[in-house]
């Protein structure tokens, strides 16, 4: 298992969200001037989509840093809470400039316009490219950290490629058809603002379950038992109570012991099981263990 400081973790998620901020700022800007001289909504759609990823990652940025504050006399089980909290705010980020998008590209469906200007095509396939790099960095970053909210706004930036690519079949279908296909880089957009919906909803989820206290997948939970079922005096595993609390896990677990023992040495198996699960994954700020009568097995 390799080292894990939380710290460092918090600190790796704000630097590459801070690369994201940058890059979305400066494709916002560029999207922008060119849907509006290139006559394309679904271009300004997009750098709706790129400025929402700026406040969204400022959000992400926020919830990192919270999350990274160690804990306190009213925060006893540290700020972790912080980080899903905004993947939260991120995904519902996500819904609302979905809506505006939704919106928009219906009033420009029904109100007639020209198509949009070539160029506007040579600039989506440079914001594809960029935002499909951009995330699979953010991604391997929040995989790597164990962040929600850092793998909700790697999909932010997977979201905006999303966007791009429905815009750049729309005006190439606009300018190949001609006169009559003026709307479809507005149905582009229309339709990417579904996918975005979407992936809002599946980014939505493991974050709201992580504020919820449910339980990490069962891997996690059957490698803790396994782990302390063979620290020395330990008989077997009655409960055990896992939470993740932003990028750090917390453990509740209940160990059978020799009911005969003294009870010094049933607190120091406390300590070993406590010390052992620790030492085998870092990511364990901290665990509870409380110690069980083999008296217990017998009542089974």
């Amino acid at each position: 298992m390799k080292n894990f400081n939380s710290k460092k973790s918090a600190e790796k998620g704000i630097r590459s969200t801070v690369v994201g901020i940058l890059v979305s700022i400066f494709l916002a800007i560029i999207k922008a001037a060119a849907g509006i001289w290139g006559n394309s909504y679904a271009l300004v759609a997009d750098a709706i989509e790129s400025t929402a990823d700026v406040f969204t990652s400022v959000i992400v940025l926020t919830g990192l840093k919270i999350a990274a504050k160690p804990a306190d006399s009213n925060h006893p089980y540290g700020h972790g809470k912080a980080e899903p909290l905004a993947g939260m705010i991120v995904a519902s980020g996500l819904v609302v400039a979905a809506i505006i998008i939704i919106f928009q590209s219906i009033h420009e469906i029904i109100t007639p316009h020209h198509a949009p200007a070539p160029f506007t095509l040579i600039v989506l396939v440079a914001v594809i490219i960029s935002k499909e790099l951009l995330f699979r960095f953010v991604i391997k970053v929040g995989e790597n950290i164990e962040s929600s909210s850092v793998k909700n706004d790697a999909w932010h930036h997977r979201s905006d490629a999303v966007t791009s690519a429905a815009a750049f079949i729309g005006i190439s279908i606009a300018l190949i058809g001609g006169k009559g296909y003026e709307e479809a880089d507005d149905i582009a957009a229309l339709f990417a603002s579904l996918i975005i919906i979407l992936n809002a909803y599946r980014l939505f989820k493991p974050a709201f379950f992580e504020i919820m206290d449910t339980a990490p997948p069962s891997n996690i939970l059957e490698e803790i038992k396994m782990r302390a079922s063979i620290v020395d005096g330990v008989m077997g595993i009655d409960k055990c109570f896992v939470r993740k609390m932003g990028l750090e896990y917390f453990v509740d677990i209940h160990v059978i012991v020799d009911r005969n023992l003294p009870v010094h040495t049933g607190h120091l198996i406390g300590h070993n099981v406590k010390d052992e699960l620790m030492k085998f994954n870092p990511k364990i700020s901290d665990v509870l263990v409380h110690i069980e009568p083999n008296i217990i097995i017998a009542d089974k």
